[in-house]
């Protein structure tokens, strides 16, 4: 297992809640890296709680969204987590800048054994949240892990299908099969190096053409708003080659097979709306939601509270992870 080095001191970009307590804890995945989370509780609430593991957004780290998302559900009176993914933030994994379709799922199912084995946790009342990227890889956990009793999915990302396809579908086969010939080139080049090449997060200046959903981006990554020096998003970026396993295996292969209860939020004006629409089309069964949150961008459910409906998402757990 990785030793995890985890900062104490409140680093969040959202200020410290004074209805909750807040401690750093750690747990692994099983392909053995260890995951830094961080772990919000309600105050003089005794008793076993229903508990909220909460990822996302793709790039990001717990001290941005999803640790938001964890202090509020926490203050509505579930014991929550927001951790970082492999790879990623204080979370362990070797090398770093990648993510993983498998891995990174499974991410989810660890902080389900984590909570299930707490003393202070319902096992029987699990759910979890994903955002962004993450609420992709959240509903391919929800079909594969039945513990996931109810899932909330925030303006998602498939990213397996915008690193196949494009932004709106838009790569060819043609073009598609560059890119593969690009990325396994690229693989022989870091090889030889004995290093990860890598392609920039989101830019520090925005070009004069910028598309709307990289301004969308800037406004959160770059600015005091959502800045966060772990961030990869907002640093560095990924490895060239991340996109190579997610050009081969969709995610969102079984998701006609959930069961439990799925809501999924996106916003109207969301330029990843498609992405959330047409995942919620495959969904079946009478305990699926799709809620859209009219004049929202994709963002703007990262941690706007004027569009966050965390009303509608604590009636939903309390519902579905009810005694």
């Amino acid at each position: 297992m990785d030793t995890l080095s985890l900062r104490q001191e409140w680093d969040k970009t959202f200020p410290k809640s004074d209805k909750v307590d807040h401690i750093k804890v750690s747990f692994h995945n099983r392909y053995g890296i260890s995951l830094a989370a961080d772990l919000y509780k309600p105050k003089n609430h005794p008793g076993k709680f229903a508990a909220i593991a909460v990822c996302g957004p793709f790039g990001a780290v717990k001290e941005q969204a999803s640790g938001l998302y964890a202090q509020i559900m926490a203050e509505r009176g579930f014991l929550t987590i927001a951790f970082d993914p492999s790879f990623t933030g204080e979370s362990g994994g070797e090398p770093r800048f990648i993510a993983s379709p498998e891995i990174n799922t499974e991410d989810f199912s660890a902080a389900v054994d984590y909570l299930s084995v707490r003393e202070d946790v319902d096992p029987d009342r699990i759910g979890i949240i994903g955002i962004c990227g993450f609420g992709g890889m959240g509903l391919n956990a929800t079909a594969i892990d039945t513990r996931i009793k109810a899932a909330v999915i925030s303006t998602m990302y498939d990213m397996s299908r915008q690193l196949a396809n494009g932004y709106f579908d838009k790569t060819t086969v043609d073009e598609r099969y560059e890119l593969r010939k690009q990325l396994n080139a690229q693989r022989i080049a870091d090889y030889k190096n004995t290093c990860n090449s890598l392609i920039g997060g989101v830019p520090s200046q925005l070009p004069d053409d910028a598309p709307f959903f990289l301004i969308d981006y800037f406004d959160y990554y770059k600015t005091p708003r959502g800045y966060h020096p772990r961030s990869v998003n907002s640093n560095d970026g990924w490895t060239k080659t991340t996109p190579l396993p997610f050009m081969n295996m969709p995610l969102l292969s079984y998701t006609d097979e959930i069961r439990n209860p799925v809501l999924m939020i996106h916003g109207s004006k969301a330029h990843s709306l498609y992405f959330s629409e047409d995942a919620f089309k495959k969904l079946k069964g009478d305990n699926k939601e799709l809620m859209i949150i009219p004049g929202a961008v994709h963002t703007d459910l990262y941690d706007n509270l004027k569009f966050i409906p965390f009303d509608k998402i604590n009636t939903f757990f309390s519902k579905y992870l009810a005694h």
